[in-house]
């Protein structure tokens, strides 16, 4: 009997043939352990002490390879199972480089024979509970903004990502970190999430990006309900504290989240023992006081803002001038810091109202009407003396990458499906996905090369990941093998020579 309309039919194999839909994916694994990530994971996180079960290595870095593998929940831990020739070399790596003892050791961990060469769903899920402080669970109510502390398995996240951050600059050294913090809304029909400012229910991670590295620094995982300016100065000096050396300069970019005053006077005031004075440039809040500033620049001083294309300067059809302004925050104090103010103008089209609606009208931005217009407003606070025309070049670069790893994150790796109703597991999670995007960041910055950077993970999967291969056992090694005449094949030999001549950061 015809199975279906053409002239082809499905059936199983009866004989193993170690076939992988994954081919590509072991060259993450190669990465992973030069910068160390397993050495990390097992001298920091130490979730598995015990010496029983999976260790922690093991089921991170099988959660790792889930997000790039494009799985987005735990249970897509069974599909990775199910590829027989990807978890023949997952059962060799995790012997890579262990004396005879070790791996005895490593086979006592379980009770009974083991089976699987990665996680099931119901261990990932234990393991993942470790993470979650119950105590600080019950301080979670809605219309208050708190963060629950993070316990100490979950704050060793931070020092993992720290090899990898120490790992990239060492292979790619930068004496600049522009960090520019955002807040990003992850939906959730989670029965404990709380409802954010959108009116639906959500977590509100804030992320730190490293813009020169394309990496993230830090993360901050928190309820929907926490204004994205909550605690700013905390999460932005943990941010610093995991710079690796060679950084001489840090600047900040922010939109109005970053306007807190103790953060700017933190910066201003050389506050960092180790960086000093930080530039920055942040959106400030338009208030009734600020627009009577601007009301009050004269026609003249009104400039056109440009940008860069192709070399040539394209008039935006915005303009911008210099402020004279001072907040009543810092205005009581003589010696306190003085800040730079700009504000940025746009007309404003007419848009068709409908009868009846016209005192409905309502704007998602600052609006103030000028001569015989009405124009959209938006302020910025500086401590940088760049020409206006720059600064404001440069901050809006915040809005490409940054904005667009928040994509990428929930997207294309797992950020956006929360695995539990129970925050601290949502935030291991959330950590655990950022280390796949940082895993990842390095790949093509490092290994791909340049033309590879901008890529999202739809093309490296279609073109790198997902490749079909044969997985034969031959002594001492695995063959990973492609058809005749694949074009693949030189490339990811050419791969995997980067990434043997990468320097590993040294152990501590």
């Amino acid at each position: 009997m015809a199975q279906g309309a053409l002239p082809f039919k499905y059936e199983e194999q009866l004989k193993g043939g170690g076939m992988t839909a994954l081919a590509g994916l072991p060259v993450y694994l190669d990465l992973a352990h030069v910068m160390g990530l397993s050495r990390s994971v097992e001298k920091d996180l130490s979730v598995r002490a015990s010496g029983r079960g999976w260790t922690d290595s093991q089921v991170i870095t099988s959660l790792v390879l889930l997000n790039l593998a494009g799985g987005d929940c735990v249970d897509d831990l069974d599909i990775l199972e199910a590829d027989e020739g990807f978890c023949r070399v997952m059962r060799r790596t995790y012997m890579q480089g262990l004396s005879r003892q070790a791996r005895r050791v490593l086979e006592r961990r379980w009770v009974k024979e083991d089976r699987r060469s990665v996680p099931s769903p119901s261990s990932a899920f234990r393991y993942l509970s470790a993470f979650h402080d119950s105590e600080q669970d019950r301080l979670r109510q809605p219309g208050k903004a708190f963060i629950p502390a993070a316990n100490r398995h979950l704050r060793s996240f931070a020092e993992v990502n720290r090899y990898f951050l120490a790992f990239v600059q060492q292979n790619n050294p930068q004496d600049t970190a522009t960090l520019d913090t955002d807040a990003t809304l992850v939906e959730t029909n989670k029965l404990d999430a709380l409802f954010c400012y959108k009116s639906f229910k959500a977590y509100q991670p804030i992320n730190t990006w490293w813009f020169e590295q394309a990496m993230v620094v830090h993360t901050e995982f928190c309820d929907g309900n926490v204004p994205a300016g909550y605690e700013q100065l905390r999460v932005f000096k943990e941010a610093l504290s995991l710079l690796p050396e060679g950084i001489k300069t840090v600047r900040m970019r922010s939109d109005t989240a970053g306007y807190p005053h103790d953060l700017l006077k933190y910066c201003e005031m050389r506050k960092n023992k180790r960086f000093g004075r930080i530039e920055f440039a942040v959106g400030c809040d338009v208030t009734p006081e600020f627009k009577k500033a601007v009301a009050e620049v004269a026609e003249s001083e009104w400039q056109a803002l440009t940008k860069k294309v192709k070399g040539c300067e394209i008039d935006t059809g915005k303009q911008w001038a210099e402020v004279c302004f001072v907040p009543n925050a810092i205005g009581h104090n003589k010696n306190g810091p003085e800040y730079r103010y700009l504000a940025t103008r746009e007309v404003m089209e007419e848009q068709l109202t409908l009868t009846g609606m016209e005192d409905n009208k309502q704007y998602r931005f600052p609006t103030m009407p000028m001569k015989e217009s009405k124009y959209k407003v938006f302020g910025i606070v500086t401590n940088m003396d760049w020409d206006g025309n720059e600064l404001i070049r440069w901050l809006y670069q915040r809005c490409g990458k940054s904005e667009e790893a928040h994509g990428v994150m929930k997207d294309d790796l797992a950020g956006g499906k929360l695995p539990s109703n129970d925050f601290g597991e949502n935030a291991a999670w959330w950590w655990i996905m950022i280390l796949a995007l940082n895993l990842n960041a390095a790949m093509k910055r490092l290994v791909l090369g340049q033309s590879w950077v901008p890529k999202r993970m739809k093309a490296i999967r279609f073109a790198l990941i997902n490749l079909a291969a044969q997985v034969v056992k031959r002594s001492r090694y695995l063959l990973v093998r492609l058809s005749k005449g694949h074009r693949s094949l030189k490339w990811l030999l050419d791969i995997r020579a980067k990434i043997a001549m990468l320097s590993p950061v040294p152990s501590p």
